[in-house]
Parts: C-alpha cells; structure tokens; sequence
C-alpha cells in the first residue's frame, strides 16, 4: 500500500479537531523546512512536496467535512 492510501485511511479517523491540529502542525513544520532549505539545501528536496501535498490533502478532508458530502 502507498504512503498516499495509507495517509487518507489515517485521516478519515480523526476528528475535525484533531485533523486542525495535525495542519497547524504540518504547516509550521513546512515554514520551518523551507526556511532551512533556503539557508542550505535538504538531503531530500523532495520532502517539501510530499508535506505540502499532505497539507492539501488535509485541507480538502476538512472542507468535505463541512460541507457534508
């Protein structure tokens, strides 16, 4: 199974306050990579862009969440 199948699986569990803490979480761990990125490069680039993609993933749980669908 993919990190993508296993992510939403993970959060279909979670409550809306617990889904609003893990992107408040993701998000300031992303201002925190990008910022190291900008001072000297990552190992792993490619980091950000799974985080960043895990964020909109969050984002979009939420937003069907409220809208009842």
């Amino acid at each position: 199974m993919g990190k993508k199948t296993e992510f939403k699986k993970s959060i279909h569990g979670m409550t809306d306050i617990d889904l609003k803490a893990r992107l408040q979480e993701d998000q300031q761990r992303l201002k925190k990579i990008e910022f190291a990125h900008s001072i000297s490069p990552l190992e792993n680039p490619m980091s950000i862009r799974g985080l960043r993609r895990d964020i909109a993933r969050l984002k979009t749980e939420l937003k069907k969440r409220e809208s009842g669908i």
